[in-house]
């Protein structure tokens, strides 16, 4: 292990000197890499220091115990405890310092939520996880930006995009992706009966136009009218984009902007992602895509977390976590859920490293 450290130092150091090339800048995809490398970097080479300078404290102290007697022993290996604990615990930041990174982390976050089993509250639904997530991110100090938003008759989404813009907004966000389960009384329901609905929501990294190369070529672009809740038009020229990718099938539509070319950017720049997410699950050799190893079918049964009103309850079936505080949970405040799947994360690759 410290062989590897000693070569993340030097090239730490390198990619310092880099960096601190004005002629970098010319080459703005070097300068990202660069950039993002040292921030990974950074982590590491900061925490093995804290390290080091611990396990020197706990060196010094023990020397001086073996030059020492009496009272001032005593004195002595009751600091030691203290400067044990700090060395421990800094082995520890060292040893998740060194997990194999996220390809994603630090990357912009696309999210797209719909309602999927149970109709018009299944779309009710999907405006209450957007709405959750929205107020997560004003909690994170993140900024988002709508992409497009297909209202449902009740006021909810049947379909909503949006973009979120953090430094950790994919690290904190990546296990949302999967089925969404509600139990609750629909507003639909004259008998106060509890059904059973869901949303899926996929989360995807943004893809910069120089990751993604999309050939004209393989794009068959629709345009139409804006139409609203109920199928009615809300424009009178064709501003509605429809973009299909020919080699995978893929299609994103947007229709939010009045501008055309507005909705057209909009959809490469979700087409991009898409891809590129599907690019990577190809290179680890996962079957499925980016979409279906998220959502799976949208069914109620398959689902990752479940949302009881009655009893106030949120149940992440992955971790087996329970919360009894939907209230605060629908609030944005899903701190604890996220530092949960996060640790989870965590201690299952230090578990396969030494195994």
């Amino acid at each position: 292990m410290f062989d590897r450290l000693s070569e993340i130092t030097k090239e730490y150091d390198a990619v310092l000197v880099q960096l601190g090339d004005p002629s970098i800048y010319s080459d703005q995809k070097k300068f990202r890499e660069l950039s993002r490398r040292h921030k990974e970097l950074e982590t590491i080479v900061t925490c093995y220091k804290a390290y080091l300078d611990a396990k020197s404290e706990v060196d010094t102290l023990k020397e001086m115990i073996s030059e020492s007697s009496g009272e001032d022993r005593e004195l002595l290996r009751d600091e030691l405890e203290s400067v044990e604990a700090n060395l421990e615990l800094q082995t520890k930041n060292l040893e998740l310092a060194l997990l194999p990174k996220d390809e994603n982390d630090g990357r912009n976050v696309i999210v797209e939520i719909r309602g999927a089993e149970g109709g018009e509250e299944a779309n009710l639904f999907a405006k209450d996880l957007f709405d959750m997530y929205i107020r997560y991110c004003d909690r994170q100090g993140w900024k988002w930006e709508l992409l497009s938003a297909d209202e449902s008759e009740r006021g909810g989404y049947t379909d909503v995009t949006f973009i979120v813009k953090g430094q950790d907004a994919w690290s904190k966000l990546k296990h949302e992706g999967g089925p969404h389960r509600v139990q609750r009384v629909p507003v639909t329901e004259s008998q106060g009966r509890v059904h059973t609905s869901s949303a899926t929501v996929t989360i995807l990294p943004e893809a910069e136009e120089v990751e993604v190369q999309i050939d004209p070529n393989d794009l068959k672009i629709d345009v139409y009218r804006s139409t609203g809740p109920g199928g009615q038009s809300v424009n009178t020229t064709d501003s509605a984009v429809r973009i299909t990718h020919l080699p995978t099938g893929l299609v994103v539509a947007m229709q939010d902007e009045k501008s055309q070319i507005q909705n057209r950017a909009k959809a490469l720049q979700v087409l991009r992602s898409r891809l590129l997410k599907l690019e990577q699950e190809k290179q680890s050799a996962e079957l499925s895509s980016a979409r279906k190893s998220q959502i799976g079918g949208g069914g109620r049964s398959e689902k990752i977390r479940t949302y009881n009103f009655k009893e106030n309850r949120v149940t992440d079936h992955r971790i087996g976590l329970t919360l009894y505080r939907l209230d605060r949970i629908l609030l944005g405040e899903l701190e604890e859920i996220t530092e949960a799947l996060l640790l989870d994360e965590r201690t299952r690759q230090l578990e396969s490293q030494g195994s």
